[in-house]
């Protein structure tokens, strides 16, 4: 039986082609990311902020999480990181001080300057055409989104 014909083979696998590519993908970030001195789950945070920022909403942490499919126990220490670097401030709320919301600073939206070519940049560094990256992408959100339908819990 040849390694193709192997269900448990390593390369048959669609989690190792996903797992593969999204280091891979990451990898190509590090050189663009290390010019803002973020990383990559940092750049993440920084983009919801630029958002918000921008639509003029406010981030709760526990949104931020939920957004970004992390945990707390993740998200704090990175959350402190940016915070100590004047990027970002965390505050708790006067009506319910179970509520921290996040907010980018004004060195933190100055930084959203800095990271508009990211994207292209990123881009143009994969060798892959724009228009198959961006189909990707959809098909890569329509599967998350049919898998977190049946398994809400499994974040």
């Amino acid at each position: 039986m040849s390694n193709t014909d192997d269900i448990l083979g390593l390369d048959n696998q669609l989690c190792f082609a996903l797992y593969a590519a999204n280091r891979a993908m990451t990898a190509r970030y590090r050189p663009l990311l290390t010019e803002l001195g973020l990383t990559y789950p940092q750049y993440l945070v920084m983009l919801v902020l630029w958002e918000a920022a921008a639509a003029a909403d406010i981030v709760r942490v526990s949104g931020l999480g939920e957004r970004l499919r992390l945990d707390s126990g993740t998200l704090t220490p990175l959350l402190k990181r940016l915070e100590e670097r004047g990027l970002v401030r965390r505050q708790r709320s006067v009506e319910d001080e179970r509520v921290v919301t996040v907010v980018a600073t004004a060195d933190g939206l100055a930084m959203r300057e800095q990271a508009r070519s990211i994207p292209e940049r990123l881009l143009c560094s994969t060798g892959v055409a724009p228009d198959r990256l961006m189909a990707l992408r959809d098909e890569l959100r329509s599967v998350l989104a049919q898998l977190e339908s049946r398994a809400p819990s499994a974040r």
